[in-house]
């Protein structure tokens, strides 16, 4: 593990000199002092993605819920936050689309429990159909205020299923 840190450490601090020749080179061909006094480095925009969750997690949620590729995203400009995963195994996510379970989404920092709404000729916004292997399945939470916002955490709760430190999309 320390010796993975290590090497990750130096392949960044590689990666870091690289780009800093890559601009020097640059300046010097721009025509820009050699002393530096006048130059400056643009940074190079880095388009790092957290995983959503740490790979023991993601294979805890395969294992026993029968589900994989967990998301959280915002829609409808905030004031929805929609929930989606898929179904890998069937007889486990039964539980994910019982009608008698009322889905929550919780976030702890901003102090607000969401719930799935209901819409006149519509009904709830979720699906509850027989799971199926390989299809993506959907729940939807109200955020009316927009108290939740794109890169907070939350828990997302279905009966005894417990999905916790998901972060929004």
């Amino acid at each position: 593990m320390i010796r993975s840190i290590i090497c990750n450490l130096m392949l960044c601090g590689a990666l870091l000199a690289q780009s800093i020749s890559l601009v020097s080179k640059a300046n010097k061909s721009a025509g820009t002092p050699a002393n530096g006094a006048n130059a400056t480095i643009h940074a190079v925009p880095v388009h790092y993605q957290p995983d959503r969750f740490a790979g023991r997690a993601g294979e805890y949620y395969r294992l026993i819920w029968g589900i994989d590729s967990i998301s959280v995203k915002t829609a409808e400009a905030g004031e929805m936050i929609r929930f989606t995963y898929r179904v890998t195994n069937p007889d486990r996510a039964k539980l994910l689309v019982d009608k008698r379970l009322e889905p929550s989404m919780i976030d702890e920092k901003a102090h607000v429990k969401l719930v799935v709404p209901i819409v006149d000729k519509v009904g709830k916004l979720r699906q509850t159909s027989t799971p199926q292997a390989g299809k993506t399945y959907w729940v939807l939470f109200s955020n009316k205020g927009g108290f939740v916002k794109r890169g907070d955490r939350v828990n997302v709760v279905i009966g005894t299923f417990h999905a916790n430190g998901l972060v929004v999309d």
